[in-house]
């Protein structure tokens, strides 16, 4: 069976971030997908390093407004788009004055990783999360791509579980950023609670968490791993076969060969949970 919607919660996408494997990923894995006819939509933070101006962006006010509290403090969701017209592809950003309006990605200009990363990623996993939902887009899989999007798993798997547009969801996670340490900060395990979460998903983690329990947390509430040769994460994929996840790569994303495969991949995980439909005469 064919998945027919898919939803990328990625980190970087070119070329509103320089030429990289990891934002060739977050352009190109879409590419593949809707060029094969199925129904996308494309996420990324609103990293401070991107030009508004020279690419387009314009806010959707219909979609910005919304406050998410995170440590007791309201934050202001701003949701804007943009378009790459050469593939056809729109990308939604999820903007914020305090995670990333003057900020750069996962380290400030002198290399220092931000110390509230985790509340970072916890905002752009409820940004996109509820973003889609005002949308009404029902995706049959998310892709997550990066330390950014490792939380939105648990939350679609937990305290979204129950949402029409979650409920039946596939996830797939590829790793991105192996050089990062990102431990959380002591207000992490409070910050995360969402609805009905209760803070025991996180029990058999570290009190901090690391980029590497990071990962480890979102391939426990994925159906899938991908990996890209940049990112060939051998630990990564034997904790994943360890819990009976299907892992897919390392494939270059840069070769548009592959993206046949990468669909197929796609769809493999997206059939396994679901039962072929009897043929009508």
């Amino acid at each position: 069976m064919k998945s027919k919607k898919v939803l990328f919660i990625t980190q970087e996408i070119n070329p509103y971030i320089d030429e990289s494997e990891v934002s060739l990923l977050g352009r190109r894995v879409p590419q593949f997908v809707q060029e094969r006819g199925r129904e996308i939509r494309t996420f990324m933070p609103k990293w401070g390093l991107i030009n508004e101006r020279r690419s387009q962006l314009h806010e959707v006010i219909r979609l910005s407004g919304m406050n998410l509290i995170i440590d007791g403090t309201d934050h202001l969701l701003i949701l804007k788009v943009a378009s790459i017209p050469s593939a056809r592809m729109q990308v939604y950003f999820i903007d914020n004055d305090d995670y990333f309006q003057k900020r750069l990605e996962a380290c400030d200009e002198k290399g220092v990783e931000y110390p509230d990363n985790g509340e970072r990623a916890i905002f752009y996993a409820r940004g996109v999360l509820e973003t889609v939902k005002k949308l009404r887009w029902v995706p049959d899989i998310i892709h997550c791509q990066g330390w950014i999007s490792t939380i939105a798993p648990l939350l679609i798997k937990t305290c979204y579980h129950e949402e029409p547009c979650f409920r039946d969801s596939r996830i797939i996670f590829t790793p991105c950023g192996n050089d990062l340490k990102l431990l959380t900060t002591d207000q992490f395990r409070a910050n995360i609670l969402f609805k009905n979460m209760t803070g025991h998903e996180l029990d058999n983690y570290p009190a901090n968490l690391s980029v590497r329990d990071l990962y480890h947390l979102a391939v426990d509430y994925s159906e899938g791993l991908l990996l890209t040769p940049g990112n060939n994460d051998e630990e990564l994929r034997q904790y994943s076969e360890k819990r009976g996840i299907p892992v897919f790569g390392p494939v270059d994303i840069s070769d548009r060969n592959n993206g046949a495969a990468v669909v197929d991949f796609i769809d493999a995980v997206w059939s396994e949970g679901k039962v072929e439909e009897p043929v009508k005469d």
